[in-house]
């Protein structure tokens, strides 16, 4: 009985099914081939680097920020912020003698030289993690190489810089959540209840279908990306799920490992999410291969005839 229940899950009968179960297989094959996990550690990686050069730029530039609103409540409230989520990886003591005067220092007035130092650093470490990603997909999709180095690393900056923009934007509305936002147009309550959370779905699909498309070197519609994006979210949604409830546990029954939850948990909530682009473009790779794109089928052709000439 197992057996014929395993063949009938193996070799289902409806069509649909039996074409899900390939596509999984092929995408898990694609992903040990390509090392997917891997390199989502690496990418991963330097996202964590990007990170706090990205956070000393925006707090030296609060400074300047603060004086142009005349708001003087606002430094000290970002400061008393700062320091409390640093208690959950710092000691008082390295919190005293080492953050709280660099952050009065920073905070003071701005500082135009952090700004600049922490933007570059995040520029290169950020866009590196976005190479991967970027190269990474075009080898999935077997045009590997058709971008030259210098092409790809400026185009790697460029999605870089569109995307801090972007989230400039659209963080604060995630972070402040419906209630703030319903309360800026109280006539429409119960529409921006309705509409946030599909909105945020929505706008995360249609950001990630714009990152596959772009990562391609060959250029495809942009709806052929959505499929991939959609199982990204799904995939990131379920490992959030997953880490944050082995963080709990590992923090119920480890006091040892308090110390090292916080910059641990960053750096695994990281891995999840490069591991769902990576895998979502894996699967935008074998839809590809099933029904290519004309340009895309010529491109591969045209790899595979240089390779057998050579």
């Amino acid at each position: 009985m197992p057996r014929s229940v395993y063949q009938r899950l193996r070799h289902p009968r409806d069509p649909r099914l039996r074409g899900l179960i390939r596509l999984a297989t092929r995408t898990a094959e694609s992903s040990g081939r390509y090392r997917l996990t891997g390199l989502a550690g690496e990418a991963a990686f330097f996202t964590l680097t990007s990170l706090p050069p990205v956070l000393l730029s925006v707090v030296a530039a609060l400074g300047y920020v603060a004086g142009w609103l005349g708001r003087d409540d606002t430094v000290p409230a970002v400061e008393s912020a700062l320091v409390e989520a640093a208690g959950a990886v710092l000691s008082p003591q390295a919190i005293d003698q080492l953050l709280r005067p660099v952050l009065h220092e920073v905070l003071g007035s701005g500082r135009v030289g952090i700004i600049s130092i922490g933007f570059a650093l995040a520029l290169w470490s950020g866009s590196t993690a976005l190479n991967v990603y970027i190269d990474t997909i075009s080898v999935v999709y077997g045009l590997g190489g058709q971008r030259g180095v210098v092409r790809q690393r400026l185009m790697s900056v460029l999605v870089y810089v569109v995307g801090l923009l972007v989230a400039l934007i659209l963080l604060p509305l995630l972070a402040v959540g419906p209630s703030v936002i319903a309360g800026w147009v109280p006539q429409a309550t119960g529409l921006v209840y309705g509409l946030y959370w599909p909105l945020i779905v929505l706008g995360s699909i249609a950001s990630l279908s714009t990152l596959y498309m772009v990562s391609v070197p060959i250029r495809s519609p942009w709806h052929e990306h959505v499929p991939g994006a959609a199982v990204a979210l799904l995939v990131w949604l379920a490992g959030s799920l997953g880490l944050r409830i082995y963080l709990d546990v590992s923090l119920e029954n480890s006091p040892v490992y308090g110390a090292l939850a916080a910059p641990m948990g960053v750096l695994l909530w990281l891995y999840v999410t490069a591991f769902a682009v990576l895998l979502g473009g894996a699967v935008n790779a074998e839809l590809d291969t099933v029904q290519p794109s004309r340009a895309i089928a010529i491109a591969r052709r045209a790899i595979r005839e240089e390779g057998e000439t050579a």
